[in-house]
């Protein structure tokens, strides 16, 4: 019975608590996304549901330049928001045109949000590990290029968050739906006393969007 118990709890409180919030916080805010950044999310949505009802994986890799700021936010993003909704058999990736590094400053959007970023920091492009829960495995991020072995190389949807990326990327193959949902860049900010005013909104933007997406299922 205490065994049971105990289940049930981290079934419950499986989020750590301030990541929980935060999720709570961004369903009901779905009114802030303009009527036609949400008709373009919705094409995403009915990717999503036509894998479910299909009972395929759905596979998702979010692409930018750099691979270093927002591609990190919809692959961490993502991952969670399937987790939140109980959406099961989904797998988040990122890629850049090239690699660099796992921005200093995003991962720091994350930990004030609540999550433990933990990796050897020092290091030319380090893989962090990411956790939102102590019951389930940590989200592992580090800097790389779209093709990278680690991605998939079939069936699945690749959302553009940087228009550069758009631009740059006029084939990405294997890929199923492309979809550009770009987003500014705070990197602009880096060396600004707004940095982590406007890479907490950037952060917040796509973590929003990517729940609206996946309210829809």
């Amino acid at each position: 019975m205490l065994y049971t118990r105990r289940k049930l709890l981290l079934k419950i409180l499986y989020m750590f608590a301030s990541i929980k919030n935060y999720c709570d916080q961004l369903v009901r805010c779905f009114n802030e996304i303009p009527p036609e950044r949400k008709q373009l999310l919705e094409g995403l949505s009915v990717y999503l549901k036509a894998k479910k009802v299909n009972d395929q994986p759905i596979r998702l890799i979010y692409i930018c330049t750099h691979n270093s700021r927002r591609s990190h936010f919809g692959q961490i993003w993502a991952h969670v928001a399937a987790d939140y909704y109980k959406i099961s058999d989904v797998t988040t990736y990122s890629g850049g045109t090239e690699a660099t590094s796992f921005n200093e400053n995003a991962r720091a959007a994350l930990q004030r949000i609540g999550f433990i970023v933990v990796g050897a920091e020092g290091t030319i492009n380090p893989v962090f590990e990411l956790s939102y829960s102590d019951a389930v495995a940590p989200i592992r991020c580090f800097s790389k290029t779209y093709d990278h072995p680690t991605n998939p190389t079939t069936d699945f949807a690749a959302i553009m968050t940087c228009s550069d990326a758009e631009q740059n990327c006029p084939f990405i193959p294997g890929v199923e739906l492309r979809i550009g949902t770009t987003y500014s860049d705070p990197k602009a900010y880096d060396t600004t006393p707004e940095c982590n005013q406007q890479y907490d909104l950037r952060c917040r933007q796509i973590a929003l969007e990517t729940f609206y997406v996946f309210s829809n299922l």
